[in-house]
């Protein structure tokens, strides 16, 4: 049996291993945790950190059953994958730029000044640099690790006065100490999905956030058919940078704002995005864009043809406090509502829990789709009063 590497193991890598389950492939999972929530997806497990390349392609080496790598849900393990492919010669590696413009946040922005995209006037380096020169930013601005997701080490400064705690927080969530400040972008907050074949994109699912103030963090995604002009602008921005950067063929998940003046990229991931919102993408057009990943990764062409144009949503499921999950009731319930594509849970009862607080720290989520906004709104809404979460905060 063919076998696809899947490096690294959260909640955002386990419906790649579903996915290629479906497409008859075995799956082997390389996390450092082996609770990791895709280790139990997998066929096989590599206790091993996906950055130590060394001994990821020693344990892959001999192997002729390995048919391609995927790196799901999170930027932080596409050097690893760029590295390994490279080493073995296998499907799914990614370009150096393209790399790069997933994984530094700076030099994303370098690619959209190159190209004249606009984009917010910023600062990035050490936590002392940023902090030194952000003075000259337009507050507020915000303070982000150039290379860290979930949520993780960010803030939005209304003076120069709050710096110094914004940058060492984001300095400290960033795997090389380095931050970026942007003058913060307003308007309308998008999230994207999309997926690239021979240059072009194929498919594009844009998605507001649903943020509960004053958290960043999302606890949802409702994605939905949008202007026409809209989505060809997005579209524009995108394939140019992807033809920059050397992108051709994939997923990607993009952060983005529409303001006054028109598009503002953010940042960009080649990678299927993680909270559902791959999954989200394909239940927009009828195609299964994360089986679609996985087969471009061992090498295969996928079939991107829409079948339809619907509206699509993601909602977290959430603790709001800490302590140990002692029930997640009424989920069976939930599966079976009309509308309701999938319930994902990531968190058994007498685990510990945190409050949502940023992406990792959710317990799984919602998948529902539909004809229109409302449709989805009102399945949302019964979600919601069916499933309770129990915990015990002793």
């Amino acid at each position: 049996m063919r076998r696809l590497v899947v490096l690294g193991g959260s909640d955002g890598t386990i419906s790649s291993f579903r996915a290629a389950r479906r497409l008859g492939l075995g799956t082997i999972c390389v996390d450092m945790r082996a609770d990791a929530p895709g280790v139990r997806e997998a066929d096989e497990f590599l206790h091993l950190s996906t950055r130590d390349v060394e001994a990821v392609t020693a344990a892959l080496r001999d192997r002729d059953d390995v048919a391609g790598l995927l790196a799901p849900g999170s930027d932080i393990n596409l050097p690893a994958l760029a590295e390994v492919a490279g080493r073995l010669g296998l499907p799914g590696g990614l370009p150096p730029a393209a790399l790069r413009a997933s994984t530094d946040k700076a030099y994303f922005r370098q690619v959209c000044e190159r190209l004249g995209l606009d984009g917010p006037a910023h600062v990035s380096g050490s936590a002392e640099r940023v902090r030194r020169e952000a003075v000259r930013l337009g507050f507020p601005v915000i303070v982000k690790p150039v290379d860290s997701g979930s949520s993780r080490g960010i803030t939005v400064c209304a003076g120069a006065g709050e710096l110094g705690p914004a940058t060492e927080a984001a300095a400290a969530a960033s795997p090389s100490a380095t931050v970026i400040a942007e003058e913060l972008v307003t308007g309308q907050d998008l999230c994207g999905e999309a997926f690239l074949q021979d240059g072009e994109v194929a498919l594009l699912g844009l998605s507001d956030r649903v943020v509960e103030a004053p958290r960043v963090v999302a606890v949802g995604h409702d994605m939905a058919p949008r202007d026409p002009d809209l989505t060809k602008e997005v579209t524009r921005q995108l394939e140019l940078v992807c033809a920059e950067v050397g992108y051709t063929d994939g997923p990607l998940n993009l952060d983005l704002f529409v303001t006054g003046d028109g598009v503002v990229l953010i940042e960009m991931g080649a990678r299927i995005g993680g909270n559902g919102m791959g999954e989200a993408l394909g239940l927009m057009y009828g195609v299964d864009t994360v089986a679609a990943a996985v087969l471009l990764a061992v090498g295969e062409r996928p079939d991107l043809t829409p079948r339809w144009s619907r509206h699509a949503s993601v909602r977290m499921l959430r603790a709001d406090r800490a302590g140990t999950l002692m029930a997640l009731d009424g989920l069976p319930e939930a599966r079976a509502l009309p509308g309701v594509a999938g319930v994902l849970v990531t968190t058994s009862p007498g685990e510990r829990v945190v409050p949502y607080t940023e992406c990792r720290a959710k317990l799984g989520y919602v998948l529902a789709s539909g004809a229109s906004a409302d449709e989805v709104a009102r399945v949302l809404a019964e979600v919601e009063e069916l499933v309770t979460v129990g915990v015990d905060a002793g």
